[in-house]
This record gives structure tokens, sequence and C-alpha cells, in this order.
């Protein structure tokens, strides 16, 4: 590959600029279209001139030349070193043509060429040019421009992070104090599941779907395009997972009960593989019942380690996993990879029971039997007496 074509494979085809300044017009003199015209004059000067001599031709070959210069530096670049604030966002995908139209059309750079010639000067540089915004000033030369974009120093950030295990309630509270994007503005991106790219599985319940991770999000990323955003991480964090799409829903689900569960990663895929054994097995020792404390609570929407009697045993809550058989009807929170990957690849066991023996370093036990796990939930009492407000008594 020529030099001329990786640039144009870096930096794409540069564009006509917009008709306002003459040095730009494509009929102009260094505009796109002048390099045909231009050799057309010669022709016509030529023929023209015929047997007429040299010394004819040099009379006019100042002018003919002329026409081949691509203009003074003044009219493609600013002088520099420009002044003010001009926030300038590179978006992931953006081409050199794209980030020189930019540029130019925020008034950073004279003309694009000022950029592309910059750029063409260091193809690994340009390539390595991340999205995000940068701070620049107006009327800037196009290599102090390119030597701004250049320096990962220089990107400015608005970051979001989102944890796991967070309720849909709770994500939103979050990306709106970090972002000022009203929650109610969330609420509604939420109920409009074409938009958001919501898969059908989930019936409608964005609740699982929407990824923790840390983004890039500001106040001028709309609700809607967060949460479309975090929908496709998870679709594609699940995909890497070897999940299924027709699986993609119950996976969430059950990554939610481990992400809720486990406190340590070494346990998500054992206390997924205690869910799916107590989901398999219809007879005892749980009679096909996941009883897990942390659905109760999120059926009742209440944060709490340990639901109150009545919540335990609250018929109108669909999912106290106490009372019903099998899943929740959807996912409990939002889990992140490991879970979904725990999820997606449980562990070899034959255990029906788990607890915690101790809720703040997470040290979990496991049993085959009733019994034994009984014995566990001693240690867990234990341990609660001892300490009431590592139990939230």
């Amino acid at each position: 590959m020529s030099q001329e074509d990786l640039t144009g494979t870096i930096f794409g085809e540069p564009e006509p600029p917009p008709p306002p300044s003459r040095h730009e017009r494509s009929d102009a003199p260094g505009g796109p279209d002048w390099g045909g015209r231009r050799w057309l004059v010669v022709l016509i000067v030529v023929v023209l001139l015929g047997g007429a001599g040299w010394a004819a031709y040099a009379a006019i070959a100042p002018a003919v030349s002329g026409l081949f210069d691509r203009g003074s530096s003044e009219d493609v670049d600013f002088p520099g070193p420009g002044s003010g604030e001009v926030s300038v966002v590179v978006r992931a995908g953006d081409t050199g043509a794209d980030i020189a139209t930019t540029l130019r059309d925020a008034g950073v750079t004279k003309t694009r060429t000022a950029y592309l010639d910059a750029a063409a000067g260091d193809p690994k540089s340009a390539a390595a040019i991340q999205s995000g915004t940068y701070l620049m000033r107006s009327e800037m030369t196009g290599q102090d421009a390119f030597g701004v974009l250049t320096d990962p120093n220089n990107r400015v950030t608005d970051q979001v992070t989102v944890r796991e295990g967070l309720w849909a309630s709770e994500t939103y509270a979050a990306l709106s104090k970090a972002t000022g994007v009203p929650v109610k503005d969330y609420e509604k991106a939420a109920k409009n599941t074409k938009a958001i790219g919501l898969p059908a599985a989930a019936d409608g319940n964005v609740e699982g779907w929407l990824f923790p991770s840390t983004y890039e999000f500001s106040d001028k990323t709309s609700a809607t395009t967060q949460l479309k955003t975090m929908v496709a991480q998870a679709v594609k964090v699940l995909d890497s997972a070897g999940v299924a799409a027709k699986d993609r829903e119950d996976t969430l689900t059950l990554a939610s009960l481990v992400e809720a569960e486990a406190k340590l990663d070494e346990d998500r895929p054992k206390i997924a593989r205690v869910f799916l054994n107590r989901i398999e097995t219809k007879g005892p020792p749980t009679n096909g019942l996941l009883q897990s404390d942390a659905a109760v609570s999120y059926g009742a929407k209440r944060r709490a380690l340990f639901p109150s009697k009545a919540e335990l045993e609250d018929p109108d809550n669909p999912y106290n996993t106490r009372i019903f058989p099998g899943l929740p009807p959807g996912p409990i929170s939002n889990p992140g990879e490991a879970s979904i990957e725990a999820a997606a690849n449980p562990a070899d066991g034959p255990w029906f029971f788990f607890v915690a023996v101790n809720p703040i370093t997470g040290e979990t036990k496991y049993a085959e039997t009733l019994e034994q796990h009984n014995a566990n939930v001693r240690e867990l009492d234990a341990y609660c007496k001892a300490n009431p407000g590592d139990c939230g008594q």
C-alpha cells in the first residue's frame, strides 16, 4: 500500500469545504475541482501557442505556473496560538476527515486541510486518537490542534460509574446525580423499549438489562442514549458468555440473584449451582423453592439483609421465593459480568443450601442436607448475636 493509499485509509478523503471562504470553493484555485480545470487551461495555452515559439510561452509562463500554487499558508491555516475555549467531541468511529470537519466547523482550525496536513505527517498518532471531549482554542494552527488530540492527557471525560446490583430505580438516581439529567427522564426513556433497544424477551421490564460499568455520559447525553448504551452492553456480555438469545432473560434473572447473594467472586458459580439444583429438583429437600431473601426484599421494595416475618409470608409478593417455586418473574437487580458468567457457567456440585456465616467478610458455607445447613445457620446466629450491627439488627 502506498503512502497516499495509507493516508486515505486512515484520514478519509477530504470533503469540499463550505462556500463562504473563497479559497476553499471547489471552483477556486486550490479547490478540489480546480486540479482538472488547470490542466485544461494549460492544454488550451499549448494549443494556442502552437508554433509561436518558446519566447511567447516564456512570456506567460509565470501566470501558468501560478495556477499550480496551492495558495499561501495564511489561506489554509490560522497563525495561532488561538484564544478562548472550545469543547470539541471526537466520537467513536470518527475518521480523520470527520475530525477535520469538526475542528473547522467549531472554528478551531481555519480549514480541514490545516488539520489533515498535520495528521498526514504522523499517521500512527492520528490513528491512536481516542474518542472523547477535548478543550481547545479558537483559531489554532492545524499542527497545534493535532497535538492536543494526540495527547491523552488532554481528553476530558465525564465518567459515570454504575455499580453492580443496583435496582433500576437506584441506577436512575446514580446516573442523574452524575450527569444532572432528571430521574424522570430515565423513567420515561425506560418505557420506550424500542428506542433503548430492549430485547423482546424482557417483556418491557428494563430491570437486569442496565449493565453496570463505567460510562462516558454527560449532561448532553440524553437519558435514552444512556439506557440504550447500557442495554447494548448487557447484550454484548451475555453473548460473550455464550448465552443464547432465548435464554437471556432467565440468565439475567439467575445472575441477579447471584449478584444479590454473593460477596466473593469465588462463590458466584457455587451459588448459581445451588439455585439451579433447587429449580431442577421438585421434591425434597427444598421442593423447588429458591428461598432467596434478596428476592423477597426486592418484591417488598425494601433494601434489607433480612426480610421481616410479614414480608416472608406475604403471598401478594410475586418475588416471594419462600412461597413460589422456580425463578422469580424477572431480575431483581442489574448484575455485573462476574455474576452473568457464573449464571451462564455454574459450578458443579450437589449443594442445596448456602449461608453467609459472616455478613461482613462474605464467608459462605454450603450444605447438601438441611441438617448440615442448620448447623451453618447456627454459626451465623452466633455471629449476629455477638455483632448485631453487622446483621441489620
